[in-house]
């Protein structure tokens, strides 16, 4: 200890001798510099290596560099003299980049309008490079560079020159989606310990649920008569659908795919285990547990049919959907029942003891 006090002693009588030599504007320059170090070192307590931000380097570059550079170095700074320096020229480069800034109005942007045309139809059109985008925009007599549009796919992360001759699921169940269905059971248990089907069908395009209805009994009957439900629902609507995927479940009859051809419906059966081939139908039915049947104390079937019709209205009608830029996938009118609140195959089931 005794050493250390005299080692100390001997190294700070010479800094106070060559303080003598100094100027008071230099004393000065290295206390606020000094103070300016402790301060960040107390901002940054326990970081494994010191950092200065923007304003800690422009502080201590414009108030270290006018000092000589034997001052500098005896100096006792976290950073070398050249690091102060180099600094002190970024400071100044940037400085002179926003004097020196072009005072005319450069290139002019783009018109927001048409990049939204220019992503649209490379949205719409996945196979189109930026050369076919470009002639599609001078056939509409839109008269921007090709440069311009492979800019604008560039900064979208867009491919300007795509080779996209291959057809993804993806891809293909979107550009179809408005033709597309799809189908499937879920099972659900009462407070009585009795097991409910569901039957639930769901548009692509839209998201728009409909569900043909529940029974604690699917025999080929009732779901036939699903079925046919479904079909002259279709028929009163707007889409015209052309394939409705469903998976390999039993309880779906051979009847049920003839209904549908009948209708001009052509049922596309997923793989084995490929749940992923219905993937949009299997989300719903996660979203129908998570916010409905796993919340909800189910009594009977009765009551079970009154909890889907009243989340069916809201899925449709109120309920935003990601897919869609959070909107909702119909307006829904309330003087509509679902096709199923009063269908015939309530009188099948009334009628072979299945109701309650």
């Amino acid at each position: 200890m005794l050493l250390r006090l005299a080692y100390l002693t001997v190294t700070n009588a010479f800094a106070a001798l060559r303080l003598l030599s100094m100027s008071d504007r230099d004393k000065d320059a290295e206390i606020l510099a000094l103070r300016h170090q402790i301060m960040v070192l107390e901002r940054q307590l326990g970081a494994d290596r010191v950092r200065f931000a923007s304003e800690d380097r422009a502080f201590l570059a414009a108030l270290l560099v006018p000092l000589p550079r034997q001052v500098l170095r005896r100096m006792r700074l976290l950073v070398q003299p050249d690091t102060v320096l180099r600094w002190h020229r970024d400071l100044l480069k940037r400085r002179h980049a926003r004097t020196c800034r072009p005072k005319g109005p450069g290139r002019p942007p783009t018109v927001r309008s048409i990049r939204i045309l220019i992503l649209r139809l490379v949205r719409e059109n996945p196979s189109w490079g930026y050369r076919r985008v470009h002639g599609e925009l001078a056939t509409l007599g839109i008269k921007v560079a090709a440069s311009t549009v492979w800019e604008i796919l560039k900064q979208e992360g867009i491919d300007p020159a795509p080779d996209r001759a291959a057809t993804t699921w993806a891809n293909f169940l979107r550009s179809q989606a408005d033709a597309v269905l799809a189908c499937d059971f879920m099972e659900t248990v009462t407070l009585t310990g009795r097991r409910q089907y569901i039957l639930a069908v769901i548009e692509h395009a839209t998201r728009r649920i409909r569900i043909l209805g529940t029974t604690a009994h699917p025999t080929a009957p009732w779901v036939s008569q699903a079925a046919r439900n479904l079909v002259m629902d279709l028929k009163d609507g707007v889409t015209a659908v052309t394939y409705l995927i469903r998976d390999r479940d039993a309880k779906f009859p051979a009847l049920f795919d003839e209904i549908l051809q009948t209708a001009g419906i052509h049922t596309v059966i997923t793989g084995v285990r490929i749940p992923r081939m219905n993937a949009i139908m299997e989300r719903w039915v996660q979203t129908c547990r998570h916010e409905l049947l796993d919340r909800t104390l189910i009594w009977n079937e009765r009551h079970l049919r009154h909890a889907l019709r009243q989340f069916e209205l809201h899925h449709n009608a109120h309920r935003p959907h990601q897919t869609m830029d959070q909107a909702r996938p119909c307006v829904w009118s309330p003087n509509r029942s679902p096709i199923w609140s009063e269908s015939p195959v309530w009188t099948y089931a009334a009628e072979t003891g299945l109701a309650e």
